[in-house]
Formats: structure tokens, C-alpha cells, sequence
């Protein structure tokens, strides 16, 4: 599956840097979607120290109270435009 995460890195701004299994890289920037009425469990985030412990499961990003991001989407995202842009 090369939607699989092999490495994940915590950027300024609520941003990853993310690496697939087959090379790919880019970022996910999920600023706006933290700060949205409509975050729903993602809001959580918006506290720095809870965002910057993003790491990988299976292949996956989560984080701390069963939060994480759809690695299919994102792969996606990135393979077609170099960027993840949540909203």
C-alpha cells in the first residue's frame, strides 16, 4: 500500500511533513481545519504541545485520544498537488 506513512515531522503552524513507503513526500497543513467551528475532534490540536506529539501507527498518523488523519486521502493530496491543505 503505498499510502502508508513511514516518517512524520512536526512543522510550525500546524504542518506535518509526511514520507510514504514509496518515497513520496509533502506536507499537511491543517492550521485552518484546527481553528474551524466545525474541527469536531481535531480541535484538540489547536494546543501545541498535544500537535507536536504526532507520530505513526500502522503506517498512520495519530496522536494522543484517538486522533488521527486518513493516509489514503492524504497520499492522494500529496501525489497530486505536492500539499494537503485541510479545511
Amino acid at each position: 500500500m503505498p499510502w502508508r506513512i513511514t516518517e512524520v515531522e512536526v512543522l510550525p503552524a500546524f504542518c506535518l511533513r509526511v514520507w510514504f513507503v514509496d518515497g513520496s513526500q509533502g506536507t499537511v497543513d491543517m492550521m485552518a481545519l484546527i481553528h474551524s467551528p466545525h474541527a469536531g475532534v481535531f480541535a484538540a490540536l489547536a494546543d501545541p504541545s498535544l500537535f507536536a506529539q504526532a507520530h505513526i501507527e500502522y503506517g498512520v498518523v495519530v496522536w494522543p485520544g484517538e486522533i488521527d488523519l486518513a493516509p489514503d486521502a492524504m497520499y492522494a493530496e500529496i501525489k497530486k498537488n505536492g500539499s494537503w491543505v485541510l479545511q
